[in-house]
């Protein structure tokens, strides 16, 4: 394992880069409230910055606190989700808005603990958080995180989530509480813009070590899997949504199955789980619409 520990030349070496090479995000400006960070948490699950930015925008001047999104229908939430994907986000983003007005004074608790118990705030939701909208000195774990760490600490490639990860993450915080989340910021900017996933730019890197390199950067033994999108059950399930958003009311059945012919199997399945997951629903004159917008 490479010597990266706290409080070392590592902590030095990060801050320094970091402070040349931070990207200037929005949620990372002055006066972000934490529920704006909530959001911006939520969206960039799984989701390109570069597509999460213009919506958060719009959300943060269309429900700048909780209660205003609370008083939104669920489905007009899930409309202006637009294309980030995994729709369900919205939906519970509704929920643990609705949770935030009426149980906690329209305001974002800032212990770990007590994120969690809100609706869609994960492990690693609720203490980037704390961390960021709160500067708590805990760790913070993403993809980004995980390779740095599984390539610079223990010389392979980032595989599957170990419970490890949160360990070591927390051995690397400088013991300042003053200077921990902010270096928590710049180990995640470091695999998102250095360490990343396809051609690292190991040249640029600031650690003063890493084990992944100094061993010839070896391959995984299992190779990634690479996640399809196209002929999937997300992508007709988004086909659809996308027919109910662009609609101005309730649509029939018609216009949904002609969103995908290739597999009426496929199709009824994707249409199924969508109402199973209560995105969608039926009218009493078997129409069907966004969640909360029938009858």
């Amino acid at each position: 394992m490479a010597d990266i520990v706290p409080n070392s030349d590592v902590t030095r070496r990060l801050l320094s880069w970091f402070d040349d090479h931070e990207r200037d995000l929005p949620w990372r400006a002055e006066g972000v409230t934490p529920w704006q960070i909530l959001m911006s948490e939520i969206m960039l699950q799984q989701t390109p910055v570069v597509r999460v930015t213009p919506i958060w925008l719009e959300w943060v001047a269309r429900w700048p606190v909780p209660s205003a999104m609370a008083a939104a229908g669920v489905g007009e939430v899930v409309r202006a989700w637009g294309k980030l994907g995994y729709p369900r986000r919205a939906m519970r983003l509704h929920a643990c808005a609705t949770v935030l007005a009426e149980e906690h004074g329209d305001t974002v608790p800032s212990e770990v603990a007590t994120l969690l118990t809100l609706p869609g705030i994960g492990d690693y939701t609720a203490r980037a958080i704390a961390c960021f909208a709160f500067g708590r000195s805990v760790p913070v774990v993403d993809i980004n995180v995980r390779r740095v760490i599984a390539r610079a600490l223990h010389g392979r490639d980032a595989g599957n989530p170990t419970r490890s990860d949160m360990d070591d993450a927390a051995a690397l915080l400088p013991r300042d509480p003053a200077v921990a989340p902010r270096f928590s910021a710049a180990l995640m900017e470091l695999g998102a813009l250095v360490c990343t996933a396809r051609n690292p730019r190991c040249g640029d890197c600031p650690l003063p070590h890493c084990l992944w390199v100094e061993t010839g950067r070896p391959a995984l033994d299992t190779p990634r899997k690479v996640q399809k999108f196209a002929g999937t059950d997300r992508q007709v399930r988004g086909l659809i949504l996308d027919q109910l958003r662009a609609a101005e009311g309730p649509v029939g059945r018609d216009i949904l199955d002609a969103v995908w012919l290739t597999d009426i199997g496929q199709r009824e399945r994707a249409l199924d789980s969508l109402l199973a997951d209560g995105l969608m629903e039926t009218t009493s004159d078997g129409r069907f619409c966004l969640a909360g917008e029938g009858d």
